[in-house]
Protein backbone atom coordinates (compact mmCIF):
# COMPACT_ATOMS: atom_id res chain seq x y z
CA UNK A 1 0.00 0.00 0.00
CA UNK A 2 1.89 3.14 -1.41
CA UNK A 3 1.44 6.37 0.66
CA UNK A 4 0.24 8.22 -2.12
CA UNK A 5 -3.24 6.14 -0.89
CA UNK A 6 -2.63 7.14 2.31
CA UNK A 7 -2.49 10.84 0.92
CA UNK A 8 -6.18 10.67 -0.82
CA UNK A 9 -7.67 9.30 2.27
CA UNK A 10 -6.89 12.55 3.99
CA UNK A 11 -7.69 14.57 1.23
CA UNK A 12 -11.21 13.29 0.60
CA UNK A 13 -12.32 13.10 4.10
CA UNK A 14 -10.51 16.07 5.52
CA UNK A 15 -11.53 18.28 2.83
CA UNK A 16 -11.35 16.71 -0.21
CA UNK A 17 -8.32 18.47 -1.51
CA UNK A 18 -4.55 18.30 -1.89
CA UNK A 19 -3.24 14.87 -2.03
CA UNK A 20 -0.56 14.09 0.62
CA UNK A 21 -2.81 14.06 4.49
CA UNK A 22 -4.43 11.46 5.08
CA UNK A 23 -5.51 8.09 4.02
CA UNK A 24 -8.19 7.08 1.43
CA UNK A 25 -10.52 4.51 0.88
CA UNK A 26 -13.49 3.11 -1.60
CA UNK A 27 -15.81 0.14 -1.64
CA UNK A 28 -16.58 -1.43 -4.90
CA UNK A 29 -19.45 -3.45 -3.98
CA UNK A 30 -23.18 -2.27 -3.63
CA UNK A 31 -24.20 1.42 -4.60
CA UNK A 32 -25.71 3.13 -1.47
CA UNK A 33 -26.33 6.50 -2.98
CA UNK A 34 -29.60 6.36 -5.33
CA UNK A 35 -31.60 8.95 -6.96
CA UNK A 36 -29.08 11.26 -7.98
CA UNK A 37 -30.62 14.17 -9.30
CA UNK A 38 -28.24 17.02 -10.91
CA UNK A 39 -28.36 20.79 -10.74
CA UNK A 40 -29.72 22.18 -14.19
CA UNK A 41 -27.00 24.31 -15.79
CA UNK A 42 -26.49 27.46 -14.07
CA UNK A 43 -25.99 30.62 -15.84
CA UNK A 44 -23.31 33.00 -14.84
CA UNK A 45 -24.87 35.63 -13.48
CA UNK A 46 -26.79 33.27 -11.04
CA UNK A 47 -23.68 31.47 -10.19
CA UNK A 48 -21.96 32.97 -7.22
CA UNK A 49 -18.59 32.01 -6.62
CA UNK A 50 -15.54 32.30 -3.70
CA UNK A 51 -12.72 34.19 -6.13
CA UNK A 52 -9.58 33.16 -4.50
CA UNK A 53 -5.89 32.96 -6.37
CA UNK A 54 -5.36 30.99 -8.67
CA UNK A 55 -3.04 27.81 -8.46
CA UNK A 56 -0.37 29.19 -10.49
CA UNK A 57 -0.12 32.26 -7.86
CA UNK A 58 -0.84 29.74 -4.84
CA UNK A 59 2.53 27.50 -5.74
CA UNK A 60 4.58 30.71 -6.63
CA UNK A 61 3.92 31.75 -2.76
CA UNK A 62 4.25 28.91 -1.67
CA UNK A 63 8.02 28.45 -3.68
CA UNK A 64 9.16 31.77 -3.28
CA UNK A 65 7.68 33.42 -0.22
CA UNK A 66 5.52 35.73 -2.46
CA UNK A 67 1.93 35.73 -1.06
CA UNK A 68 -0.39 36.75 -3.46
CA UNK A 69 -3.66 38.19 -2.06
CA UNK A 70 -6.92 36.97 -1.88
CA UNK A 71 -9.47 38.61 -4.84
CA UNK A 72 -12.36 38.20 -2.15
CA UNK A 73 -13.56 37.21 1.19
CA UNK A 74 -15.44 34.04 1.04
CA UNK A 75 -18.93 34.52 1.66
CA UNK A 76 -20.89 35.09 5.15
CA UNK A 77 -21.86 32.43 6.84
CA UNK A 78 -23.99 31.35 9.70
CA UNK A 79 -22.33 27.76 10.38
CA UNK A 80 -20.32 27.21 13.74
CA UNK A 81 -19.23 23.71 14.62
CA UNK A 82 -20.92 21.98 17.65
CA UNK A 83 -17.91 21.94 20.04
CA UNK A 84 -17.91 18.39 21.09
CA UNK A 85 -19.21 16.60 18.22
CA UNK A 86 -18.01 13.43 17.18
CA UNK A 87 -17.73 12.13 13.38
CA UNK A 88 -17.05 8.06 12.82
CA UNK A 89 -16.36 6.67 9.43
CA UNK A 90 -15.57 3.12 8.02
CA UNK A 91 -13.72 3.15 4.66
CA UNK A 92 -13.43 -0.06 1.62
CA UNK A 93 -10.90 0.01 -1.26
CA UNK A 94 -12.13 -1.90 -4.17
CA UNK A 95 -14.36 -4.58 -2.82
CA UNK A 96 -12.73 -5.13 0.87
CA UNK A 97 -14.78 -3.31 3.33
CA UNK A 98 -14.00 -2.09 6.41
CA UNK A 99 -10.15 -1.71 5.96
CA UNK A 100 -9.48 1.38 7.36
CA UNK A 101 -11.89 3.92 10.22
CA UNK A 102 -11.75 7.86 9.96
CA UNK A 103 -12.77 10.05 13.38
CA UNK A 104 -13.17 13.70 12.78
CA UNK A 105 -13.62 15.47 16.11
CA UNK A 106 -14.93 19.58 17.05
CA UNK A 107 -12.42 19.69 20.38
CA UNK A 108 -13.58 23.05 20.99
CA UNK A 109 -12.12 26.73 20.63
CA UNK A 110 -8.86 27.71 21.83
CA UNK A 111 -6.34 30.44 21.80
CA UNK A 112 -3.49 29.75 19.46
CA UNK A 113 -0.72 32.33 19.44
CA UNK A 114 -3.09 35.33 20.22
CA UNK A 115 -5.75 34.09 18.05
CA UNK A 116 -9.03 32.47 18.44
CA UNK A 117 -8.98 29.18 16.44
CA UNK A 118 -11.56 26.22 16.20
CA UNK A 119 -9.29 22.69 17.22
CA UNK A 120 -9.84 20.48 14.82
CA UNK A 121 -8.96 16.86 14.81
CA UNK A 122 -9.12 13.60 12.83
CA UNK A 123 -7.89 9.79 13.76
CA UNK A 124 -6.92 7.56 10.97
CA UNK A 125 -6.76 3.80 11.11
CA UNK A 126 -6.45 0.81 9.04
CA UNK A 127 -8.04 -2.24 10.06
CA UNK A 128 -7.82 -6.00 8.91
CA UNK A 129 -6.78 -6.68 6.06
CA UNK A 130 -4.81 -3.98 4.95
CA UNK A 131 -4.05 -3.34 8.71
CA UNK A 132 -1.27 -6.64 8.41
CA UNK A 133 -0.11 -5.67 5.30
CA UNK A 134 -0.27 -1.82 6.05
CA UNK A 135 -0.16 -0.34 9.56
CA UNK A 136 -1.47 2.95 9.71
CA UNK A 137 -2.17 5.29 12.95
CA UNK A 138 -1.98 8.96 12.24
CA UNK A 139 -3.20 11.85 13.70
CA UNK A 140 -4.01 15.44 12.62
CA UNK A 141 -4.99 18.40 14.33
CA UNK A 142 -6.02 21.39 13.12
CA UNK A 143 -6.16 25.18 14.62
CA UNK A 144 -8.46 27.32 12.49
CA UNK A 145 -9.71 30.39 12.44
CA UNK A 146 -14.06 30.91 13.10
CA UNK A 147 -15.55 32.19 10.07
CA UNK A 148 -13.42 31.34 7.23
CA UNK A 149 -11.55 28.53 8.61
CA UNK A 150 -8.42 29.79 7.45
CA UNK A 151 -5.61 28.02 9.12
CA UNK A 152 -3.36 28.83 11.77
CA UNK A 153 -1.51 26.05 12.37
CA UNK A 154 -1.42 22.39 11.32
CA UNK A 155 -0.14 19.42 13.12
CA UNK A 156 0.55 15.96 11.75
CA UNK A 157 1.42 12.71 13.92
CA UNK A 158 1.73 9.92 11.27
CA UNK A 159 2.54 6.49 12.58
CA UNK A 160 2.79 4.79 9.11
CA UNK A 161 4.67 1.07 9.08
CA UNK A 162 6.34 1.46 11.83
CA UNK A 163 7.72 5.27 11.05
CA UNK A 164 7.05 7.87 12.67
CA UNK A 165 7.07 11.38 12.10
CA UNK A 166 5.58 14.40 13.41
CA UNK A 167 5.48 17.52 12.06
CA UNK A 168 4.00 21.06 13.65
CA UNK A 169 3.79 24.37 11.11
CA UNK A 170 2.20 27.59 12.23
CA UNK A 171 1.23 29.50 9.12
CA UNK A 172 2.26 32.73 8.03
CA UNK A 173 0.98 34.66 5.07
CA UNK A 174 3.29 37.70 5.59
CA UNK A 175 6.79 35.47 6.95
CA UNK A 176 6.36 37.87 10.17
CA UNK A 177 4.57 35.83 12.91
CA UNK A 178 8.07 33.59 13.90
CA UNK A 179 7.07 29.77 14.73
CA UNK A 180 7.11 28.95 17.94
CA UNK A 181 9.30 26.54 19.60
CA UNK A 182 9.05 22.69 18.11
CA UNK A 183 6.86 24.22 15.13
CA UNK A 184 8.21 25.47 11.69
CA UNK A 185 6.64 28.04 9.87
CA UNK A 186 5.23 27.68 6.27
CA UNK A 187 4.46 30.66 4.32
CA UNK A 188 0.92 30.50 2.39
CA UNK A 189 -1.11 32.94 0.99
CA UNK A 190 -4.15 34.57 2.94
CA UNK A 191 -7.13 32.45 3.53
CA UNK A 192 -5.54 29.11 3.31
CA UNK A 193 -6.75 26.31 4.55
CA UNK A 194 -5.54 22.67 5.59
CA UNK A 195 -7.81 19.72 5.28
CA UNK A 196 -9.51 19.83 8.22
CA UNK A 197 -10.33 23.41 8.25
CA UNK A 198 -11.45 22.98 4.55
CA UNK A 199 -14.15 20.06 5.29
CA UNK A 200 -15.68 22.57 8.14
CA UNK A 201 -15.25 24.88 4.88
CA UNK A 202 -17.68 23.13 2.84
CA UNK A 203 -19.69 22.12 5.27
CA UNK A 204 -20.25 26.25 5.80
CA UNK A 205 -21.58 26.80 2.35
CA UNK A 206 -24.98 27.35 1.23
CA UNK A 207 -25.11 25.34 -1.55
CA UNK A 208 -28.53 26.77 -2.25
CA UNK A 209 -26.87 30.01 -2.64
CA UNK A 210 -23.38 29.42 -3.60
CA UNK A 211 -23.15 27.08 -5.76
CA UNK A 212 -19.10 27.01 -6.35
CA UNK A 213 -16.04 28.50 -4.00
CA UNK A 214 -12.35 27.57 -4.56
CA UNK A 215 -9.07 28.39 -2.46
CA UNK A 216 -5.80 27.39 -1.88
CA UNK A 217 -5.41 24.50 1.01
CA UNK A 218 -1.93 23.49 2.26
CA UNK A 219 -1.56 19.69 3.40
CA UNK A 220 1.80 20.00 4.98
CA UNK A 221 3.82 19.22 2.19
CA UNK A 222 2.75 21.21 -0.54
CA UNK A 223 0.25 24.23 -1.61
CA UNK A 224 -2.76 23.32 -3.48
CA UNK A 225 -5.88 25.22 -5.54
CA UNK A 226 -9.26 23.20 -4.75
CA UNK A 227 -12.57 23.61 -6.61
CA UNK A 228 -15.53 22.74 -5.06
CA UNK A 229 -18.97 22.59 -7.20
CA UNK A 230 -22.72 21.83 -6.48
CA UNK A 231 -23.39 19.40 -8.77
CA UNK A 232 -26.73 18.05 -7.52
CA UNK A 233 -28.37 16.22 -5.17
CA UNK A 234 -28.73 12.94 -3.72
CA UNK A 235 -30.68 10.79 -1.40
CA UNK A 236 -28.11 8.24 0.48
CA UNK A 237 -28.00 5.34 2.57
CA UNK A 238 -25.23 4.79 4.91
CA UNK A 239 -24.42 2.77 8.13
CA UNK A 240 -25.59 6.09 10.38
CA UNK A 241 -28.98 5.97 8.17
CA UNK A 242 -30.65 7.74 5.29
CA UNK A 243 -29.73 11.49 4.10
CA UNK A 244 -31.13 13.85 1.71
CA UNK A 245 -27.69 15.42 0.49
CA UNK A 246 -26.34 17.80 -1.92
CA UNK A 247 -23.69 16.29 -3.98
CA UNK A 248 -20.36 18.81 -4.03
CA UNK A 249 -17.45 17.68 -6.78
CA UNK A 250 -14.17 18.53 -5.82
CA UNK A 251 -11.23 19.13 -8.16
CA UNK A 252 -7.41 19.91 -7.25
CA UNK A 253 -5.28 21.99 -9.01
CA UNK A 254 -1.50 21.81 -9.02
CA UNK A 255 0.48 24.67 -9.95
CA UNK A 256 -2.46 25.73 -12.65
CA UNK A 257 -3.24 22.04 -13.87
CA UNK A 258 -6.30 19.82 -12.58
CA UNK A 259 -4.95 16.60 -11.10
CA UNK A 260 -6.72 14.25 -13.48
CA UNK A 261 -5.50 10.67 -11.73
CA UNK A 262 -8.10 11.36 -8.73
CA UNK A 263 -11.39 12.71 -8.85
CA UNK A 264 -13.57 13.26 -5.29
CA UNK A 265 -17.27 13.55 -4.47
CA UNK A 266 -18.34 14.74 -0.71
CA UNK A 267 -22.12 14.51 0.01
CA UNK A 268 -23.26 16.71 2.65
CA UNK A 269 -26.77 16.43 4.66
CA UNK A 270 -28.92 19.12 4.09
CA UNK A 271 -29.52 19.87 7.92
CA UNK A 272 -28.29 22.21 9.91
CA UNK A 273 -25.16 20.91 10.47
CA UNK A 274 -24.56 19.72 6.81
CA UNK A 275 -22.84 16.88 7.64
CA UNK A 276 -20.42 14.99 5.18
CA UNK A 277 -21.77 11.34 5.07
CA UNK A 278 -20.24 10.31 2.14
CA UNK A 279 -16.86 10.38 0.40
CA UNK A 280 -15.82 8.71 -3.04
CA UNK A 281 -12.69 8.76 -4.34
CA UNK A 282 -12.00 7.35 -8.58
CA UNK A 283 -8.28 6.58 -8.35
CA UNK A 284 -5.74 5.09 -11.18
CA UNK A 285 -5.46 2.13 -8.43
CA UNK A 286 -8.80 1.48 -6.93
CA UNK A 287 -11.84 3.21 -6.50
CA UNK A 288 -12.51 4.68 -2.61
CA UNK A 289 -15.90 5.00 -0.44
CA UNK A 290 -15.79 6.49 3.14
CA UNK A 291 -19.40 6.04 5.13
CA UNK A 292 -20.80 7.89 8.02
CA UNK A 293 -20.80 5.24 10.55
CA UNK A 294 -22.00 7.45 13.92
CA UNK A 295 -22.34 10.26 14.70
CA UNK A 296 -22.37 12.58 18.19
Amino acid sequence: MSRRIVSVLAVILAVVCAAAAFVWLHAGGQKTVVQFTPDPPASSSSTAHEKGPTAAASNESATTGAAKPVLAAAPATAFTPVSGEVLEFTGSVAKVSNVASLRLVVNGRKELAGQDAWHLQAFAHTQNPLRMVFELDDQFDSYSAPGDFASVQYEMRLNEHGQKVQSVQRMTPTGREPAPAGASEARVLPGTRDPLGMMQYLRSVDWAKTPVVHGPVYDGHKLYEVRAQKIGSAEVEVPAGKFSTSTVDIKVFDDGAEMKDAHFTVYLAKDAARTPVLLEAVLPFAGARVELTKRQ
